[in-house]
């Protein structure tokens, strides 16, 4: 990774300064040192991994509304790309629906994580100059309050066949809507972020770290102070190409009415958003 980006311990008295720097010079920062065990998260990419493998999958079907459930492999595509990228995944919401074997443990992950994110997304509105502060339209901590919109995606991707459509990756460059992403870590390398530079780095997947990135949301709403972290997920090298990958990002966002700039709602860029990456018409 570049010399910008920091791994910053939870715990230290300097984490918010430090990882508030490292976001934004770089859109991104690795936190080590936090409250979720890292056996707790492996159990339940275990479990999942059993559903994914299972065809009680399809009985999840996402509702094209609400945006909760399965979505099966070859439903996404990123934004300005026409290849699908090369996954499956489930949204949790916290209305949402689950299936009853991983229900309790992915419900007690999701809360954990949130909890992690919302003191995240204090230390980034605590740190912000007040000029910039000044265009925010309620404190960035306020405008999750209360939303049901805070988005546990559990990603899937599949061992590679040799016979995927020409250009098709796990997931193409893109850039995430939300505020800010909280990932545990992958269980294979795989996640590459571009820095303010435009040089690719490998992203750990060490199963002590949380990798955190700004989104589209946080780079609106801020004037471009923060800027939106361009990633992918690049296809593995012929070693792993049989093996699996899991991901579980928590998108952090904002209630629906908050306003973001002079022409977004929280609600209407994510309904943009979702129709150009083929979720939502």
């Amino acid at each position: 990774m570049s010399a910008g980006v920091l791994t910053v311990d939870f715990q230290s008295d300097d984490a918010p300064s430090q990882f508030v720097e490292s976001l934004r010079t770089t859109g991104f920062g690795v936190i080590r040192n936090h409250p979720i065990p890292s056996p707790e998260i492996a159990a339940l990419y275990g479990s999942w991994a059993i559903f994914f493998a299972s065809e009680n999958k399809f009985d999840y079907q996402f509702d094209k509304i609400k945006q909760d459930g399965y979505f099966p492999f070859l439903t996404e595509k990123a934004k300005g790309y026409s290849v699908k990228d090369l996954k499956e995944f489930y949204h949790v919401y916290p209305w949402g629906r689950l299936p009853n074997q991983v229900r309790e443990d992915t419900r007690n992950l999701y809360d954990k994580l949130v909890e992690i994110a919302s003191i995240l997304l204090s230390w980034i509105q605590n740190e912000t100059p007040k000029k910039v502060k000044s265009g925010f339209s309620t404190p960035l901590n306020k405008m999750i309050e209360q939303s049901d919109r805070n988005l546990l995606r559990i990603i899937h991707y599949p061992p590679l066949t040799g016979g995927e459509e020409e250009g098709a990756v796990r997931a193409a460059d893109h850039e995430d809507i939300n505020l800010i992403t909280v990932l545990a870590a992958g269980t294979q390398p795989g996640l590459e972020v571009k820095d303010v530079d435009g040089k690719w780095h490998q992203v750990t997947c060490d199963p002590g770290m949380l990798v955190v990135n700004t989104g589209d949301m946080l780079q609106m709403t801020s004037d471009g102070y923060y800027p939106s972290t361009t990633h992918k997920v690049a296809n593995p090298s012929e070693e792993l190409a049989q093996v699996s990958r899991y991901s579980m990002p928590l998108f952090l966002h904002p209630r629906d009415d908050v306003v973001l700039s002079s022409d977004y709602t929280a609600e209407s860029y994510l309904n943009e958003r979702l129709g150009e990456i083929g979720l939502k018409q």
